[in-house]
């Protein structure tokens, strides 16, 4: 890795690792406010993860397919998965482990914090693959995900969808999919994505009418930046309806760290902005309003049908 990517990332609390340090590790903000707070992400609400036990990491840190505009992570890609060799997936789960433990460290001298609690948080149970850059440009992404299964832990893979066909041959899938379906048509993405290689809209709608055939849990994710993809419910809930996925996550988008480069405050929309465009979204697909927390400036939309929002196993809890 470039040492200046790597001295930025790590002066953000990453912590880059690997032999080819294409993977790094953040502890969450929701890990910490779960510590010190009682504040749960609205992931735990939502889907019973336990935000303390939650590992986020990435197995490509430095490489993406685009350079979303609203994008909080610092933004010095190589662009579609660079000329590195490849480190082992179980070499990359016990370094992030490691590196997730080392960062949690801090919490431990907080009075405030119930050891059992903070003991937890060393042994995680979920992995968030989702950090920064695109996990489905890492080749061995499939190997990745067995073996947090077999150590028992589930996971949600966050994916732009510029990769259907990584997604197509993906085994095992994830524990949940998200799908980030951030513009309503082809111009908006262009503008708001600004897309490292050709024809990424094409294949992000490749990859929604892949969805349906997935036997996985599959989440779209719409960010909501106001003043660029806002608006076009329709068009939204045309796109909804191709991917059919079991929830939908309208989703603000949050004037926090690299992104405030490029937007402003006025740029992120109020829950209540995202609240009418959900109850919108609801009428125009069918889907039915499940939950929402406004800390997060998030709304959830389950599809018709569709049973308990907690994934099986972990809504006892």
């Amino acid at each position: 890795m470039n040492e200046q990517l790597k001295r930025v990332l790590e002066r953000q609390k990453y912590r880059v690792v690997g032999e080819h340090e294409h993977s790094g590790v953040k502890v969450c903000h929701w890990v910490g406010q779960s510590l010190k707070r009682g504040r749960p992400c609205y992931k735990q609400r939502f889907y019973g993860i336990r935000s303390h036990r939650c590992l986020q990491m990435t197995p490509a840190v430095d490489d993406c397919s685009q350079m979303c505009l609203f994008c909080w992570r610092f933004q010095g890609f190589t662009g579609g998965g660079g000329e590195h060799g490849w480190d082992d997936p179980r070499d990359i789960l016990d370094s992030c482990i490691a590196a997730h433990r080392r960062l949690l460290s801090g919490f431990g001298g907080n009075p405030k914090i119930d050891p059992a609690a903070f003991a937890e948080a060393k042994e995680p149970t979920q992995v968030a693959c989702s950090l920064s850059g695109e996990p489905t440009l890492y080749p061995h992404l499939g190997e990745l995900l067995e073996e947090c299964h077999r150590r028992g832990m589930t996971t949600f893979l966050v994916t732009n969808g510029t990769r259907p066909d990584v997604l197509r041959d993906l085994r095992p899938l994830p524990t949940q999919l998200y799908v980030s379906v951030v513009a309503p048509d082809r111009a908006t993405h262009g503008r708001v994505c600004a897309p490292l290689e050709a024809g990424a809209w094409d294949r992000l709608m490749g990859t929604l009418d892949l969805l349906p055939s997935l036997g996985t849990r599959k989440v779209v994710r719409h960010t909501l930046v106001q003043g660029h993809n806002m608006g076009h419910v329709e068009l939204y809930a045309a796109l909804d309806a191709r991917a059919d996925p079991d929830f939908i996550e309208p989703k603000a988008y949050v004037f926090v760290g690299d992104s405030r480069r490029r937007m402003t405050l006025e740029n992120m929309p109020s829950h209540d902005a995202i609240a009418e465009f959900a109850s919108r979204l609801a009428a125009l697909t069918g889907y039915e309003v499940r939950g929402e927390q406004r800390a997060s400036r998030v709304v959830l939309l389950a599809r018709p049908g569709m049973g308990s929002t907690m994934i099986p196993g972990l809504q006892a809890e």
